[in-house]
């Protein structure tokens, strides 16, 4: 049988209790949680070199444990060389106990090897409880091999939760170990 992931144990253990308390949920049913992580990577400048493309999907499979879609542009930019149904990126979208084994890698591992890091913002909420955040590079992965890399490629995380609120959101990853700045 395949062990629990920690954060999810952490989440019913701990996080539903202070959840709970905090705004006075009378369901449990009602207590936010997160319900999926959205990586995404943009490479515009693949539309001149189309092995970057390869590398990416690569190197997001390798982070996320779980193969990553390429996707195609929908409209053709003649300003910026671009054709409908060209490859302009690569996402994978996680779910269960693959989710929460990367978000625990991302908080605990990967956001603290930023240089000069003092904690994610609290402002990138969307107004629903939702949460995106911007990655500069891939290599604060440490499945990430420094030698392979040919372009530091940033990616968006998001995390999409069934919080309401903003506050809501906010306290659910505070809870879950998200490092916010104070």
């Amino acid at each position: 049988m395949a062990t629990k992931a920690r954060l999810k144990e952490h989440y019913a253990a701990n996080v539903v209790p202070a959840l709970t308390k905090d705004f006075g949920y009378k369901n449990p049913m009602a207590v936010p949680k997160i319900e999926k992580v959205s990586l995404n990577i943009g490479l515009g400048e693949a539309t001149g070199n189309s092995k970057l493309m390869d590398g990416a999907v690569n190197e997001l499979g390798t982070i996320s444990g779980q193969r990553a879609v390429v996707t195609k542009a929908k409209k053709s930019i003649a300003a910026f060389k671009l054709r409908e149904g060209m490859p302009i990126g690569c996402m994978v979208t996680l779910r269960g106990d693959r989710m929460y084994e990367f978000l625990d890698r991302l908080m605990n591992v990967a956001l603290p090897r930023v240089r000069d890091f003092r904690g994610v913002s609290p402002k990138s909420f969307d107004g629903r409880g939702n949460y995106t955040l911007g990655l500069k590079d891939q290599l604060i992965f440490p499945e990430i091999d420094y030698n392979k890399v040919e372009k530091l490629k940033g990616m968006n995380v998001c995390i999409t939760t069934t919080a309401k609120t903003d506050a809501e959101g906010l306290a659910l990853l505070k809870h879950m170990g998200m490092p916010f700045r104070q």
